[in-house]
């Protein structure tokens, strides 16, 4: 049990950042209330079998996001665009912060990403920038936490069927190191922030597990699965033929990139357990991922 425990909203709760963060807040003995718009759906049972209280509220809804916040300690906020898009992204954010400011929330930790500061013009960069400069605005405490480039897309539906093939495509030359972060890593890191928010007040951390090169990261997986696993440099002009905006993210991270203090941050918070590429790829399943049932 915590020394203090917090009575946690957790936004996005069915999602990789904040189920992660949920059930491992319920694991280390805060209270979760988590944030769903469809209580009914797996992921939701999931949480509250492992005793969170389901919330139903609208991103849309400032009101309903209010009620969500009060008697409330902390708030892990995030918001996403991948389903209206960058606008909506930043108008639900800010209604999210908005609400636990009005709320009386005493701590918002916001889960950004990493450059998003740095006037990269990357769509959805600039749109969690915005939710920062509001968050900013409101008086109320705060902490950025801004995650790399997830393990975990390594794994997603988009890349798991090349993975299968013994192809790991990534729109980078095969030399261009790549900072990463594991959803349990996050999940740790805003954990640490809840439980001691006076001293991560203010902040803006840039935060990433490890670096790796694509023939460095091709190497990894096929150590970890079993199966060889080539590097294949995929072209800007194919990525950017399905999506602009990451195509401009890939051109940033090939000409600027993350610049996470990772020694730093293993130094100062150790009981992240920050994973290395090697150490999270070995915690998957690879035979069922690799099966060609489960695979697009």
């Amino acid at each position: 049990m915590p020394s203090q425990a917090k009575h946690v909203l957790v936004t996005g709760a069915t999602g990789q950042q904040g189920g992660a963060l949920a059930a491992l807040l319920l694991k280390l003995g805060h209270r979760v209330r988590a944030l769903t718009r469809n209580a009914g759906s797996p992921r939701a049972h999931a949480l509250s079998e492992q005793g969170a209280d389901l919330y139903t509220a609208d991103a849309e809804d400032r009101t309903s996001l209010e009620k969500a916040a009060a008697g409330i300690d902390a708030l892990f906020a995030m918001a996403t665009p991948f389903e209206g898009g960058v606008e909506a992204e930043t108008r639900q954010g800010i209604n999210i912060v908005t609400a636990a400011a009005t709320a009386g929330v005493r701590h918002v930790i916001y889960s950004s990403v990493a450059g998003a500061d740095q006037n990269t013009g990357i769509p959805h960069f600039e749109s969690k920038f915005r939710i920062e400069q509001h968050l900013r605005t409101l008086g109320v405490p705060f902490t950025i936490i801004a995650p790399v480039y997830f393990m975990e897309n390594l794994i997603a539906p988009w890349n798991i069927g090349a993975l299968a093939s013994g192809v790991y495509p990534m729109a980078l030359p095969a030399g261009r190191k790549l900072q990463q972060i594991a959803v349990a890593d996050i999940a740790w890191f805003a954990a640490e922030v809840i439980a001691r928010p006076e001293e991560f007040a203010g902040q803006r951390i840039d935060i990433a597990s490890d670096e790796r090169t694509g023939t460095e990261a091709a190497a990894t997986l096929s150590r970890a699965s079993g199966r060889e696993m080539k590097y294949l440099e995929v072209s800007l002009e194919q990525i950017r033929a399905g999506n602009e905006d990451l195509a401009l993210m890939f051109e940033w991270i090939d000409r600027v990139g993350y610049h996470a203090d990772i020694a730093g941050l293993q130094g100062r918070y150790p009981k992240v357990g920050w994973h290395s590429l090697h150490s999270w790829a070995a915690e998957q399943d690879w035979n069922r991922l690799l099966t060609s049932k489960n695979n697009p």
